[in-house]
């Protein structure tokens, strides 16, 4: 039996927000992941689902195929989407069967090869989503050390150990990447047991050390802003002095600048690593390493799920590793990255545009500073996606991006920001729109 709308379509809308439409109805918020929401791009115009991906493009349900200089399957596809050989060895593995009684050798195998790229580590769990890996490395720092407070630097998923943190206020992750996180379902027995600190703020995080026994500081090594001289250093001088355990959470910059954690370009060591996202490019697996005297205590806790037991995840991240390495992805995406910021920089002085970049070169991103910085936001989506390009303000490189692409896309995009800086000059940004306007962050849909 064919899959269909049960309900008549409006054919003044596209198959994707047809189905979006239906989707709300069906599924609390319209789908799985808050990024991927039309909402948070061009609502009402988005494209909304895909019927088939590769290299740098997508095509939507209605055929319609776009170069995707977006967020690349929320950063997860640095190899692009399809890369041949990581599909082979999924595919293989289909063949030969996925789940059984007895467990994938490929664990083991993954395992002593993120060892090898980390060498402080010695123990690694495995498990398929950058929030359930935060959950995990959290309760194994909590065994490990009998304590429960922890301080975090950053954005860490969605479970009830890091909302606990909005519980004092709804405002408190506010600048951890998504504003508008409601504590609501979150015990509040848990208030004051997590303790945001700013990035680069080690006054702060030394408060927080000062007043309360900490489990663990979890942060991000880098995402809007590199560290500033010595900060990590000083970080990890104050974990040692008080017994805790320093986390570095790399589901989103690991593999991009490093065969690696960036940690490593740091010279700073953790006691554990959270790697997802670009390790099976595409694929779900999620890895936490860690020192042995930290790791052990997991067994001294019940952490266990089937389906992180399967042998997809670990046998793709296996083959992006390899192909990873053949290609040193993470030189390539480096060079692209840093070309493109550098490019939108300069359109935006020559478009008398004021703008804030942010974020390591290959996962670029970018605000305009104005009041219609919203607006801006999605007449860029709006104008992009005429010409056949799923853009936003942010711009997730893959290895696909190759120069004519990147040179293309600037070329369009400079016609945007002639209207943009139009509207600056005193027309009306409004008169432009065909849509509502973009999200900023979680809100309710209707």
């Amino acid at each position: 039996m064919a899959y269909q709308m049960t309900e008549k379509n409006d054919t003044s809308k596209s198959k994707g927000q047809n189905l979006w439409i239906k989707a709300k109805e069906l599924i609390p918020g319209g789908n799985m992941l808050l990024s991927k929401r039309p909402e948070m791009f061009l609502p009402d115009n988005w494209p909304a689902y895909f019927s088939k991906a590769k290299g740098c493009h997508i095509w939507d349900l209605d055929g319609n195929k776009y170069i995707d200089m977006s967020i690349m399957g929320i950063g997860t596809n640095v190899l692009g989407y399809g890369n041949k050989k990581v599909d082979k060895a999924v595919q293989d593995v289909i063949k030969k069967g996925n789940m059984s009684t007895l467990n994938c050798s490929e664990e083991v195998y993954l395992a002593e090869n993120l060892i090898k790229l980390h060498s402080w580590s010695e123990m690694v769990k495995f498990a398929r989503t950058g929030g359930e890996a935060n959950a995990i490395a959290i309760r194994i720092a909590r065994a490990a050390t009998g304590r429960e407070a922890i301080a975090i630097c950053g954005y860490h998923g969605w479970h009830d150990w890091y909302l606990a943190c909005n519980l004092k206020n709804n405002s408190e992750l506010a600048d951890h990447l998504l504003p508008g996180l409601d504590a609501t379902g979150v015990p509040k027995s848990l208030i004051n047991s997590v303790h945001a600190f700013e990035f680069n703020r080690l006054d702060q995080l030394e408060l927080i050390a000062n007043k309360y026994d900490l489990a663990a500081v979890k942060m991000e090594v880098e995402r809007s802003i590199p560290p500033t001289p010595g900060f990590l250093e000083a970080v990890r001088k104050l974990c040692n002095k008080k017994g805790i355990v320093l986390i570095f959470d790399e589901c989103t910059s690991g593999f991009r600048e490093r065969l690696g954690g960036i940690h490593l370009k740091y010279n700073v060591e953790p006691d554990m690593a959270i790697f997802g996202k670009a390790l099976g490019n595409g694929y779900a697996i999620t890895a936490i390493l860690g020192r042995r005297s930290v790791m052990e205590s997991a067994q001294s806790t019940f952490i266990s799920s089937t389906f992180w037991t399967e042998r997809i995840g670990p046998c793709a991240a296996l083959k992006t590793l390899e192909v990873m390495e053949e290609e040193e992805s993470w030189t390539k995406v480096t060079s692209t990255g840093v070309k493109l910021r550098e490019s939108i920089s300069r359109m935006a002085i020559d478009h008398n545009i004021e703008i804030d970049i942010f974020g390591i070169p290959s996962l670029t991103g970018y605000s305009f500073k104005s009041e219609s910085n919203l607006k801006y936001k999605t007449l860029v989506a709006q104008e992009m996606l005429k010409k056949g390009y799923l853009a936003s303000t942010l711009c997730y490189i893959c290895t696909e991006h190759k120069k004519n692409i990147i040179d293309n896309y600037l070329e369009n995009l400079d016609n945007v920001y002639k209207l943009i800086a139009n509207c600056e000059d005193g027309q009306d940004i409004d008169s432009l729109l065909e849509g509502p306007v973009c999200n900023s962050g979680f809100k309710r849909l209707n």
